[in-house]
């Protein structure tokens, strides 16, 4: 059983997977907000060609160099300048709000083997491309599935579509198989060394929202969060990128204006409490950040609008149950829940404890669908991170052994 599984390829990985939506290098920030709200994920792919044109399919050079989320378009429009200036930011190029992502990205062929790609992410990739035959006729699946009219479209090239994986498809596939790892799934992270407690990034609570843009902006980097914690150390929530790709860019308004406290209460449930819009609004007065304001006020004046867009979308009511909170973002659901309202409710929070078993964590993570999970003492202090990288580490170790 260990030998067979040491035989598995990516292919293996890639089964059902969706083909990745496609954004040109050349499309401007309001490109990619767009796409973005029409998107089933929460990462665009970024290629240095034109997919819409048919002559950059001929060559051999179209590769994807990056990818973008709404949590960069958030943290680029809550720049001061940006805030004078909502509608030529918009028109920047994809480029100026693209994640930090040199050596993040690469291509890979369908047969690389599973422990290379695993060996691939611990040495800094993040997303692995992958080639996919096409199963239908592009004009058979272009009827079934008509292109919306927007700057994205399927990567197809030579007659293949893309997928990528991620950490979160490769810890998955080891949770499927976990039989074949006994005995170390049952031992704890403490006993694994699997906390993290160097690469902590934690912010106060009363701190401004606007001093963690460049942490919010590192942990998306690093496939982690924001702890938001009081004087004592003690986790009260987190500003989780996770969370805000939920959210629509009128949360950059808020970015600049809030506290952490108040930015997590902001982004909780299906939308910002009317005492928080208010207090946005008169600090955006004061700031003389009038264009920001008008349309801020218009986002905020129907459910259905967005800031700094022209064009009005229809909104999905948000849907609340106790055993979920899912915010609505340009009429569709995101797959990531609020984790802050988990945090700040002390309900559901995505946290362990130094003895949790390794398959625990991995299940809480992989249910939540994050990258960690935050571990605190009985007290609630934090101690650290148990992270993706941090498990694919130790079971890549575990997989010498096998060999």
């Amino acid at each position: 059983m260990a030998v067979s599984f040491l035989r598995h390829e990516v292919s293996d990985l890639c089964l059902a997977k969706p083909a990745l939506r496609s954004l040109s290098v050349s499309a401007t920030v309001a490109h990619a907000l767009e796409a973005l709200k029409t998107s089933e994920e929460n990462f665009l792919s970024v290629w240095d060609c034109n997919h819409l044109n048919n002559n950059a399919l001929a060559g051999d050079q179209c590769r994807c160099v990056g990818k973008v989320c709404m949590v960069d378009v958030i943290c680029y429009l809550s720049q001061d300048a940006n805030l004078l200036s909502p509608s030529a930011a918009l028109k920047a190029p994809v480029s100026e709000i693209m994640t930090e992502t040199t050596g993040t990205v690469m291509h890979v062929e369908p047969s690389c083997s599973l422990l290379k790609a695993i060996d691939l992410m611990l040495q800094g990739i993040q997303n692995l491309v992958v080639p996919i035959q096409t199963r239908q006729s592009l004009s058979s699946r272009r009827k079934q599935h008509p292109k919306p009219i927007n700057s994205t479209t399927s990567t197809i090239h030579n007659g293949q579509e893309f997928c990528w994986l991620t950490q979160e498809d490769v810890v998955r596939f080891l949770l499927n198989s976990i039989g074949v790892f006994s005995p170390l799934p049952a031992l704890s992270i403490d006993s694994l060394s699997l906390i993290n407690t160097a690469d902590i990034l934690a912010i106060n609570y009363h701190s401004p929202a606007s001093s963690a843009v460049q942490l919010i902006t590192q942990s998306l980097t690093q496939q982690t969060s924001v702890a938001v914690v009081d004087v004592d150390g003690v986790l009260i929530g987190e500003i989780s990128p996770f969370t805000l790709s939920s959210c629509d860019e009128s949360v950059a308004v808020a970015i600049a204006t809030l506290s952490c406290g108040e930015l997590m209460a902001y982004i909780d449930c299906g939308g910002p409490p009317e005492y928080l819009i208010k207090i946005v609004t008169e600090r955006l007065k004061e700031r003389k950040l009038q264009g920001a304001l008008e349309s801020y006020s218009s986002s905020t004046s129907s459910s259905s609008s967005t800031m700094f867009s022209s064009s009005s979308s229809s909104d999905e009511e948000s849907s609340v149950s106790p055993s979920s909170t899912r915010m609505v973002r340009s009429g569709r659901f995101s797959r990531s829940n609020s984790y802050s309202a988990r945090m700040v409710r002390r309900a559901e929070a995505i946290v362990c404890h130094p003895k949790s078993s390794l398959v625990a964590v991995m299940i809480q993570a992989i249910a939540h669908r994050v990258n960690y999970v935050w571990v605190i003492e009985d007290d609630c202090s934090l101690v650290g991170i148990v992270t993706f990288s941090g498990m694919l580490k130790v079971f890549r170790e575990h997989l010498e052994t096998m060999g």
